[in-house]
């Protein structure tokens, strides 16, 4: 059975110019049960997760100081969000939430978190809306408990995962592997184990070539025994944060190409949404839809 995570914090409402696209925790799950894809069995609730997860991977004076609400001003700019207790405890249901998902891949071979890829999170610090690295955090909870020898991470969002390749950066069981807009932030990259920066309008045809060649190539040197996988959908030419030029067809061929690939070769697979902002929520709810339409599909 497909396992999701949602918790209704997920749409925890934000001030004023902050909101949009939050709307799209709201109504994505009310998209996917209408139009039959889910029923609420699908679901699951996340809890608070234990602190000693989230400190596998982020340093306790930043944990600390991120709980208590006392961020200096500069590194809640950073953020981009103003810090809220209720934001605070939103970042760490949604890590419970991927945590959950690590152990339902193992189990049905998938799981998805309807929020999540909060890859600008670095041990040490929030960055662009992301405060506490979720897929970091699962990969930990995967190494501490044995669960997973080598893990790849497929970072697919437009934007580079610099955090997640700051986390793992001298990790050899974690390989980070990012394909992203190549103008688009951060604009101080990270070094992530492999990096594809792409160029403005690359389109369809272009990424899919790009993105076949270069996974299959990765299962063998890497030999992966669990993936993450951040299937972000600011990828489409309308995502006023993006700089890409695929379409809403691409990006469901790119879901599929990546979900078949693991399921081809056995290799459990957690997913987390990531970014999608384009003016229209119908674009955003539909590509992200498509994700899920793709897994249940392929793997019940």
């Amino acid at each position: 059975m497909l396992k999701i995570a949602y918790h209704p914090i997920y749409k925890h409402p934000l001030p004023e110019g902050h909101r949009f696209p939050m709307i799209k925790y709201e109504l994505l799950p009310e998209q996917l049960l209408h139009e039959g894809t889910c029923s609420q069995e699908n679901f699951f609730e996340p809890v608070f997760p234990e602190e000693r997860h989230i400190l596998n991977v982020h340093r306790e004076n930043y944990y600390r100081n991120l709980t208590a609400l006392d961020l200096k001003p500069s590194e809640i700019r950073k953020i981009g969000f103003p810090l809220s207790e209720a934001l605070v405890e939103r970042e760490h249901i949604i890590a419970n939430g991927t945590i959950k998902g690590c152990e339902y891949a193992l189990e049905y071979g998938i799981a998805m978190n309807i929020a999540g890829g909060t890859h600008h999170a670095y041990s040490n610090r929030g960055e662009a809306f992301c405060m506490l690295n979720d897929q970091a955090i699962g990969a930990h909870y995967l190494k501490t408990n044995d669960l997973a020898k080598k893990i790849l991470v497929v970072d697919l969002d437009v934007h580079q995962g610099n955090g997640t390749a700051e986390i793992f950066q001298e990790d050899d069981r974690v390989f980070t592997f990012s394909m992203h807009g190549k103008a688009n932030y951060p604009f101080k990259k990270e070094e992530s184990d492999l990096d594809i920066a792409l160029e403005k309008g690359t389109d369809d045809d272009t990424y899919l070539n790009l993105l076949k060649e270069t996974l299959l190539r990765l299962l063998d040197e890497v030999q992966p025994d669990f993936i993450f996988y951040l299937s972000g959908v600011d990828v489409v030419a309308t995502d006023k944060l993006g700089t890409l030029g695929m379409t809403l067809e691409g990006c469901a061929i790119r879901d599929r190409f990546v979900l078949e690939t693991c399921k081809n070769n056995g290799i459990p697979v957690q997913c987390s949404m990531g970014g999608g902002y384009s003016p229209d929520i119908k674009i955003i709810v539909e590509a992200h839809a498509n994700t899920f339409r793709v897994a249940q599909e392929l793997f019940f």
